[in-house]
């Protein structure tokens, strides 16, 4: 069993302990969303419609994450830059001032009655902050400093699996806990608060115990050269831009399915309520476990970007079977097909630590990250505006045909995403194992 000192080194408990508390925000925020934007159409249309409420909802996300995305950018810029001065802990511990407040923030939309439009203030105090984008950026780029580039690619699937299995545990138990409620606390309070106090841990936890790990002999050789690339690397810029490619191609399949999929588990033919989107959530983290347990297994067989190309073809197939879901056992086995989608991620930013010098690693995956959020800035309108035009599409595959489902032209496009992205790698692979 770790000692405390050794404890104090490892950053799975920040993983684990922020993932918990953004598993109850995203289920907590979801099923507040679908209550204001149910009310709000009430009352301004005498005659409310299921598509006007889907509408409401559907451009509510499309401002909440355009904003996530855009804000972070330049903040994670210049903290991606302090931290590879030699600051790790500082991009990891100012996103997470920026979680607790945007946390706080749906604490008071609840217990005050504040309009829903008021999460866009934390949002954009989220951003300003670094947002997510920072926060996992510095986590990966401290894993990469300590772990060598043979067994990095499992470091850092690793943490993805701690990361997993709290979104799954955290999920699990949202919808319950959103519907604790009495005379004295309104529904959604005490699962929201819980999401404050972990970010409040967090927090104490990185800024007060967390010790920075030696980094490894690898990296400090690496760290020692000058320079954004080496002599070596500087022939596999080629490498470099193919892996940007199919990570930005993959996070476009990827982003926007999920983000399509908040809204329509709230509509007909699915209508989940807090506690069956709990466990949706959680059946999306349970491909984290599935997907760790594929990278131990067939790492010992294929190279890592055969990985990558099984990942994306994983979800290609998930994501196309999800435009046909009418009944939510056809979610979760649309879910099961995506068992190891979440295996490229990660694969990409191991070998994208592998080109470059140590003390680049953090300005090099922030700007993975922040090549994500510059494509969700197009991706997102278009995903939302091709599903609120055909929402009145019946849905599934007992249709005349089958691209009149409601969720159609957003996830073929995704699976067509994914497919892509995978021809991309595959190009890739010639310079990386030649």
């Amino acid at each position: 069993m770790l000692s405390f000192g050794k404890m104090r080194k490892r950053i799975e408990p920040v993983v684990l302990c922020a993932q918990i508390a953004s598993a109850f925000f995203d289920t907590g925020l979801q099923m507040v969303v679908k209550e204001r934007c149910a009310n709000m159409t009430d009352a301004l249309s005498p005659t409310p419609t299921e598509d006007s409420r889907q509408k409401a909802m559907s451009n509510f996300y499309m401002i909440y994450n355009m904003l996530a995305k855009f804000v972070p950018i330049l903040p994670a810029i210049l903290l991606a830059k302090v931290g590879d001065l030699g600051y790790r802990k500082i991009p990891i511990v100012i996103p997470l001032v920026g979680y607790l407040v945007s946390r706080v923030v749906l604490l008071l939309v609840i217990v005050m009655d504040l309009p829903i439009q008021a999460m866009f203030g934390g949002v954009v105090v989220h951003g300003l902050s670094g947002g997510f984008c920072s926060y996992w950026a510095g986590v990966m780029a401290l894993v990469s400093l300590t772990s060598t580039e043979e067994d990095r690619s499992l470091h850092m699937m690793h943490i993805e699996l701690v990361y997993g299995v709290a979104g799954l545990v955290g999920s699990l138990a949202s919808g319950h806990l959103f519907q604790l409620y009495s005379v004295d606390f309104k529904q959604g309070t005490l699962l929201v608060s819980l999401s404050v106090f972990l970010y409040f841990l967090c927090l104490i936890y990185t800024t007060f115990f967390f010790l920075m790990p030696s980094v490894s002999t690898s990296a400090q050789e690496r760290n020692e050269t000058n320079g954004f690339f080496t002599e070596r690397n500087s022939r596999n810029i080629l490498n470099i831009l193919l892996l940007f490619a199919s990570g930005i191609l993959y996070d476009v399949a990827v982003g926007g399915g999920m983000e399509i999929l908040v809204t329509f588990e709230m509509k007909e033919p699915l209508n989940w309520s807090a506690t069956q989107v709990g466990y949706g959530n959680a059946a999306g983290f349970v491909v984290f476990l599935t997907s760790f347990l594929g990278v131990m297994v067939m790492s010992r067989w294929v190279s890592d970007v055969t990985l990558i190309i099984i990942g994306m073809v994983s979800f290609a197939a998930g994501i196309y079977f999800m435009a046909f879901v009418t009944a939510t056992y056809m979610f979760y086995l649309a879910r099961a097909l995506t068992l190891f989608a979440l295996i490229p991620m990660p694969t990409i930013r191991a070998l994208l630590s592998k080109q470059v010098n140590g003390s680049s690693y953090g300005i090099t995956l922030i700007s993975l990250q922040l090549s994500f959020k510059i494509a969700s800035l197009a991706y997102t309108p278009i995903y939302t505006k091709v599903y609120q035009a055909t929402l009145d599409w019946f849905p599934g595959s007992s249709s005349p045909c089958p691209a009149l489902s409601p969720s159609w032209p957003p996830y073929l496009s995704a699976w067509w995403a994914a497919d892509l992205a995978g021809l991309t790698v595959t190009r890739g692979s010639w310079g990386t194992d030649g």
